[in-house]
């Protein structure tokens, strides 16, 4: 920093009283104007003493025994104060100003300029003071971690400095203070009245400049800095100053400080000892920030005080032996066994011990209450280990119950380097608030090494700091020096009462320095030579500390030598303990026991899949109902249109893919599972085809799920829209499905290609978790896949990377003889993938998935335009008790019938073999090619594929596949064929393969390109297309085509003549009511005549000589009057009769048409019909009138169904275009025109 730069504090304000002081008027600095401006009563001229109360008595009893010394030594206004001498205040300014009721000058009377309207005479001077400390308080609160002293080597951060008076240096620079940098104040001693918005004053509100400034240099520049003022809560806030701003609030016990220097001394003494035992050992030590131990069991103090019954931890290597052995205390034994080259005495790879995980349950010595702490094992993938600890923490949060995370707490420890330098950080940091995927606030603690691996922060990051992502959520961030234990602790305490009230996410970033290099073998002096001339010469902290506690006389060094002798002592005896270890078990470090779950349980017993029928009809029946009228839901049309089609299905006991998948979920909630899925677009689906959730169609934030109505005592099922994020949703998923096995979790991505941005997952925990920590998952990942022309990035799954990721031999034949060879399989694999072409094997592959007796992840290739191909069914015999998860599906049709007859032996996979059996059946080879679907790839189903090899002797083996050669499942089934083929005799046969030649890319974005590719695999195995062939399929077309415009238009038709019906219902209804309301209007009028009579009026006349003339307004009623159901107008018998066409339309829209009114009186307004004997022309023309009200409101009826036709036949003729435009658009060639 350059020293040459402007000062603040204490030099800046010193040169300011020596260069300026006689700019300004000694008196401007008097306590009689700092009474009057901040006085909330009046005072008199003479009432300036009543300051000398509370506080400030103290400030001026010093004042004034300075000045009786040396009446110099004070400012001109204390000296003329103490002496008695009158204080140079003009009388303008000591009168009271005069109340004045402010009333509003004109135009003309406003001045024009302020010159000739000056200010109110106050002591702006004054003003302008308080509001510069103002000011320079919130800089503090805002920036005061920039000048905080951080670093423990003293490289990075302020130097301080030019002293003052009282030799004394402060930490503020420029870039605090900004433009009050140089401000210049008249006396230091001064009082000001403290704000609102700060507790430095503690119990004072006034406090004299230069307090004012120690105060928040103690509190935000020295060994914390404090980042919160990005937090809009002004209640948070507060919170926040309240424990770092009020007086001796980081204020330790003895008791306290003792323990603090236990905890260190045990950090501290681990890593000794292993680096004197163990010096050529990677270890990946803990030395130079020593402190986080104390810091972390800090944490866990507070919150098993505030409710905590369970810790999650998750992080990367460095300092986890430490934190097993000092925080989940693991015997270490135990852990320094794992130094001497054991061998696992049960299945597993294993791992290496800086990566292996734990879970202990023991007892809270501080709170005196028991504590489950969890290590989550991880990879050296550093923080890919955050969304899966946020998962596990969430799931046990909801089997705990405990929905706003009071019993569970998650802790997450990072390296500065990986922190802001893997995107993973943001993506977890960022699902805090999601209501799906909240964890109710995580405690985040930095190991600020300020290195990363071997690169310098300069290079490593753009930010100041490596915790700045954390401010995308607002978490308060707590900078601390690791040199000073007690600053450390308090922060950790601070952290952990913060996310015990507000639920929240906060940040401890611990700055301290790495001791050696990477790992112990490194030299880090390569790199980094004046850092570590620095740390060569530096002292532990545990060491400064003491000396620290020995000075204050908290200890004696005597009690400190002999804490360190007492933990030495520890570590030799678990050291001779472990020689005698000679195994041990992977079980042993396992981070995820499900407790009673596989005790007495026969892994190798598969548990039916099929349920009753009458289940899936009660399950049907509320699934493709719109929810309860008392719900008063308002539902899309379109839902309500795909609620009726579910109906339908439901009635022909058929199910489609969404209703498979529903029958899956809605019979696992049934018997107790609980069932969460998580993705993108879950809720309706990527393709629009679950819909699961319903959203109402006027009301924000009201939705319907049918499937958590099913059953009064079912388990509940969650829907979870995430955010767009793989690989943490992903990690997140995975970690919820670790906590119990009663779960079934299923995580689909929007495209199968969007998988690899979570390849680390997949690679790391889901792939190996299990081989290398013995922990097992049931999650199922649904991965959209089939070619389809729409790119590369929205076509391919990756099979070939999953199936490559297997782990079963493909050169092993298994023991065909095993009556447990299914299950044993795949208890064997490290996972299972499958490629599914019906709706009832995709709900017996879920509900397998739970009825196994123990838990593999299940990777299934879900299809896209299957997902509402006609074929794409599944009856419901192939759902109930005798039926269950088929491996691989035969060919049923002719072939199968004629094994001997069939030329071509087809295996397949997914959405291709629909492909195939249109092209088959369009070159009518129905009886010589058999296709035979692999629904499980792996693990391969051996046996099936021998008995149709054997089926079908003479016939061609072909895998068929979409993918192009080098992709697709043809490299994992290739040598599985061959070793199947090696075991029968005489077999001299081998698999061919057809389909798309090998290529970088995973498909075309051509559509044009896309097709030519189709037919060339179909050409290749179908050979061309005869003229017979596209004859026929021709004729087949036009069918389908004339009976699409048949349904369309008897669809038309029948929605036509419901909306008649409709309206003539509502016109009836609106008739009675009139004819209703007239009946009364008429009796009140006759009950009204009868009273006159009563008072005596004369009798009316006898006979009809006179009749009297009708209402101009009853008139029309019959000619208005619409018709009834009982006897419809020829209009619309016409259209019952007969549907419409474009071509002929019918006399329904002839008739319905509207006319154009006339004067003349039309056929149904003839006298005698609706109108009394005698009526004059007159008359009749005003019944057509427009201006007549109720022959408009009886018209209302007629005009509005005559709007409707219109509307309809534009309707319908829109249908005709488009079903024309749609026919034009088929082609013969067309893959997919059959869809």
């Amino acid at each position: 920093m350059n020293p040459n730069q402007g000062r603040i504090g204490q030099a800046i304000l010193a040169q300011g009283l020596r260069h300026e002081y006689a700019r300004y008027n000694a008196g401007r600095r008097s306590l009689v104007i700092a009474s009057k401006l901040y006085s909330k009563k009046n005072r008199t001229p003479d009432d300036s003493d009543s300051l000398a109360n509370g506080s400030n008595a103290i400030y001026i009893d010093k004042l004034y025994s300075k000045w009786s010394k040396d009446p110099g030594s004070v400012d001109q206004s204390w000296d003329a104060y103490f002496s008695g001498k009158p204080r140079s205040i003009s009388s303008a300014r000591q009168r009271q100003p005069k109340k004045r009721k402010w009333q509003p000058a004109s135009v003309s009377e406003r001045p024009a300029s302020s010159a000739t309207n000056p200010a109110p005479q106050a002591d702006w001077k004054y003003i302008d003071d308080h509001l510069v400390v103002q000011a320079i308080i919130r800089a503090y609160q805002t920036r005061g971690h920039l000048a905080a002293d951080l670093d423990p080597l003293g490289i990075v951060g302020p130097t301080g400095h030019s002293p003052a008076t009282d030799d004394r240096k402060l930490q503020a620079t420029r870039a605090v203070l900004r433009q009050h940098y140089s401000y210049i104040f008249n006396d230091l001693n001064a009082l000001f009245k403290l704000p609102k918005s700060t507790l430095i004053g503690g119990d004072e509100e006034f406090l004299p400049l230069r307090e004012i400034l120690d105060r928040l240099e103690r509190v935000y520049c020295g060994h914390i800095g404090v980042e919160y003022m990005m937090i809009t809560s002004i209640h948070k806030s507060n919170w926040i100053r309240e424990q770092f701003e009020k007086p001796g609030v980081i204020n330790f016990k003895p008791e306290e400080k003792k323990l603090i220097l236990e905890r260190l001394t045990r950090s501290t003494g681990f890593e000794n000892f292993l680096a004197k035992k163990y010096s050529s050992e990677k270890r990946f030590g803990l030395e130079g920030c020593d402190i986080m131990i104390p810091v972390m069991k800090e944490i866990i103090d507070q919150s098993n005080k505030c409710g905590v019954e369970s810790v999650h931890i998750g992080m990367a290597h460095r300092g986890r032996l430490n934190v097993l052995a000092n925080v989940c205390r693991k015997p270490m034994k135990e852990i320094l066994s794992q130094f001497h080259g054991l061998r696992a005495s049960d299945w597993g790879s294993g791992d290496v011990k800086y990566h292996l995980g734990l879970f202990t349950e023991r007892l809270n010595r501080q709170s005196n209450k028991n504590v489950r702490i969890t290590v989550v094992a991880n990879p050296s993938h550093l923080e890919y280990v955050n969304p899966v600890v946020l998962g596990k923490a969430r799931a046990e949060m909801f089997h705990r119950g405990d929905y706003q995370g009071n019993k569970v707490l998650p802790m997450l420890i990072h390296g500065d380097a990986s922190f802001c330098g893997q995107g993973v950080v943001y993506e977890s940091i960022h699902m805090s608030d999601l209501p799906a995927y909240t964890t109710h606030g995580t405690i985040h603690v930095v190991s600020n090494n300020q290195v990363g691996f071997t690169t310098d922060p300069r290079f490593s990051r753009s930010s100041r700091y490596c915790t700045d992502v954390a401010r995308v959520v607002n978490a308060p961030i707590f900078h601390v020096n690791a040199d000073d234990p007690e600053a450390c602790v308090h922060c950790a305490r601070v952290a952990a009462l913060w996310r015990a009230k507000f639920h929240k996410d906060v940040v401890i970033d611990i700055v301290g320095y790495r001791r050696n290099g990477h790992n112990e073998a490194d030299e880090p002096m390569f790199t980094q030579p004046l850092m570590y001339q620095r740390i060569r010469k530096l002292k532990n902290c545990t060491v400064k500390y003491a000396e620290k506690l020995t000075r204050d006389g908290v200890i004696k060094m005597e009690e400190y030598t002999e804490m360190v002798k007492k933990y030495d002592n520890i570590c030799n005896e678990a050291f001779e303990e472990s020689k005698k270890i000679k195994t041990f078990k992977n079980s042993h470090w396992l981070d995820s026991p499900w407790s009673g779950y596989f005790q007495g349980r026969d892994r190798l017993r598969v548990c039916p899949t099929g349920v009753n029928l009458k289940t899936l009809q009660h399950i049907g029946e509320i699934y493709s109902s719109p929810p309860p009228a008392e719900h008063k839901f308002e539902v899309h049309k379109g839902i309500l249109r795909i609620l009726g089609l579910r109906k339908n299905m439901i009635k022909e006991k058929i199910a489609d893919w969404s209703l498979g998948e529903a029958f899956a979920i809605g019979t696992l909630v049934k018997d107790g599972i609980h069932v969460r899925i998580s993705g993108q677009d879950v809720e309706r689906g990527t393709f629009s085809h679950r819909h699961h959730v319903l959203h109402h169609q006027t009301k924000d934030n009201v939705r319907y799920n049918s499937l958590q109505h099913l059953y009064p005592d079912q388990a509940p099922y969650d829907v979870c829209n995430s955010s767009l994020s793989e690989c943490a949703i992903l990690g997140f998923e995975t970690g919820y499905s670790m906590a119990n096995p009663n779960t079934l979790v299923i995580w689909e991505a929007q495209f199968g290609d969007f998988a690899n941005t979570a390849q680390p997952i997949i690679d790391t925990f889901l792939a190996s978790g299990e081989t290398k920590w013995v922990r097992q998952s049931g999650l199922c990942m649904f991965l959209p896949h089939s070619m389809e022309g729409m790119g590369p990035e929205h076509s391919s799954g990756r099979i070939e990377r999953f199936l490559q990721l297997s782990d079963d031999d493909p050169d092993c034949f298994p023991d065909m003889c095993d009556a447990d060879l299914v299950a044993r399989q795949l208890m064997n694999t490290n996972w299972i993938v499958t490629n599914l072409t019906t709706p009832a094997n995709l709900f017996h592959a879920l509900r397998r998935q739970v009825a196994l007796g123990f838990r593999k992840p299940l990777i299934n290739f879900s299809p896209k335009s299957v997902l509402r191909h006609p074929k794409a069914r599944s009856p419901f015999r192939d759902f109930n008790e005798c039926s269950s998860f088929q491996r691989l599906i035969p060919d049923t049709g002719k072939a199968g019938e004629n094994p001997d007859c069939v030329k071509h032996l087809v295996f397949c996979s997914g959405k291709v073999y629909y492909d195939l059996l249109k092209e088959r059946e369009d070159h009518e080879q129905e009886s010589t090619c058999a296709l035979v679907r692999v629904e499980q790839i792996c693990p391969f189903p051996y046996d099936l594929i021998l008995e149709q090899i054997k089926k079908y002797k003479t016939a061609e083996l072909i895998w068929f596949q979409e993918e192009h050669k080098n992709q697709g499942a043809w490299s994992y089934i290739q040598p599985r064929f061959d070793t199947t083929i090696l075991k029968m005799e005489g077999e001299s046969r081998g698999i061919n393969y057809h389909g798309r030649p090998p290529n970088s890319a995973s498909s075309t974005g051509n559509k044009v390109q896309h097709y030519s590719q189709y037919d060339a695999i179909m050409t290749g195995l179908f050979g061309e297309l005869t003229e017979e062939n596209k004859k026929r399929i021709k004729e087949i077309k036009e069918q389908e085509q004339k009976a699409a415009v048949q349904q369309s238009e008897a669809s038309l038709a029948k929605a036509k003549q419901d909306k008649m019906k409709e309206g003539e219902k509502k016109a009836g209804e609106k008739k009675a009511g009139e004819k209703k309301a007239g009946e009364k209007k008429e009796g009140e009028k006759k009950e009204g005549e009868k009273k006159e009579g009563a008072k005596g009026a004369p009798p009316a006349p006898t006979g009809n000589a006179n009749p009297p003339k009708p209402s101009a307004k009853a008139a029309p009623a019959a000619a208005a009057e619409p018709p009834t159901e009982t006897s419809p107008s020829p209009a619309r018998k016409s259209l019952a009769a007969e549907p419409p066409t474009e071509t002929s339309p019918s006399p329904a829209r002839k008739s319905t048409a509207p006319e154009a009114p006339t004067t003349a009186p039309s056929p149904a307004r003839k006298p005698g019909q609706g109108s009394a004997p005698g009526n004059k022309p007159k008359l009749a023309q005003k019944e057509v009138t427009p201006s007549d009200k109720s022959n408009d409101k009886r018209e209302a009826p007629k005009r509005a169904a005559d709007r409707d036709n219109k509307q309809d036949k534009q309707d319908e003729n829109e249908s005709a275009k488009r079903l024309r435009k749609s026919e034009d658009e088929v082609t013969p060639n067309d893959p997919t025109s059959s869809l």
